[in-house]
């Protein structure tokens, strides 16, 4: 439905991860980690030299005694990102807490691009992001400028902002992109030109906020 999606991060958050000699046959997966450990498993996969993507943000906490911190947290909770070859899975699923890697159809796991990863790590340099409930329903739109430029999805009008809801459908999960409104722009009575993220099960939304 759009053009690309994900890569890096900062910003908002901190990214996790480690670069290790791969082939042209290495492709990035999700893989699907016990919950709150991931961090845990990403320490791991670097001590493995598994090459890895865990995306974090930052988010204020206020505990009980009144105290205030500020918590890096997964921006997917209980998924890491890694690149590896088929051949490499079941080494992967070795490591402590990794449950599974994603799949698609009939089973096998499902790569995702590239280029989803990319315009993830650019986007979290850019602009301020963190989870979002999934989004489904709204006005078309296409965001005009920036890392997420050329994104196509839906607009969900609220009181103050924007905000770009980036979905990765693989593991249902959402992110909201802070963004401002001169970068959005409607597609009505347009068709999609950019369907090729349909394809690798990737949606974005838009939502003022």
């Amino acid at each position: 439905m759009q053009r690309s999606i994900f890569e890096d991060v900062q910003v908002a958050g901190t990214g996790a991860e480690v670069g290790a000699e791969v082939t042209s046959a290495s492709r990035w997966f999700a893989l699907y980690t016990t919950c709150r450990h991931e961090k845990r498993i990403a320490q791991h996969l670097s001590q493995r030299e598994i090459e890895h993507y865990l995306p974090l943000y930052q988010a204020d906490r206020k505990w009980r005694d009144g105290s205030r911190v500020t918590l890096d947290l997964p921006l997917f909770p209980g998924y890491i990102f890694v690149r590896i070859q088929r051949s490499q899975r079941v080494s992967v699923l070795s490591v402590p807490g990794a449950l599974t890697v994603v799949g698609g159809t009939g089973g096998e796991p499902a790569p995702l691009p590239d280029g989803a990863i990319e315009a993830l790590r650019t986007g979290l340099m850019q602009h301020r992001i963190e989870p979002h409930p999934l989004l489904r329903v709204g006005q078309l739109a296409r965001i005009r400028s920036g890392a997420f430029a050329g994104m196509e999805g839906v607009v969900v009008r609220k009181k103050s902002g924007f905000r770009v809801v980036l979905t990765l459908e693989q593991i249902m999960q959402s992110v909201a992109v802070e963004l401002d409104e001169e970068d959005v722009e409607p597609l009505t009575g347009e068709r999609s030109s950019s369907s090729c993220l349909l394809e690798i099960g990737h949606r974005l939304c838009v939502q003022g906020s």
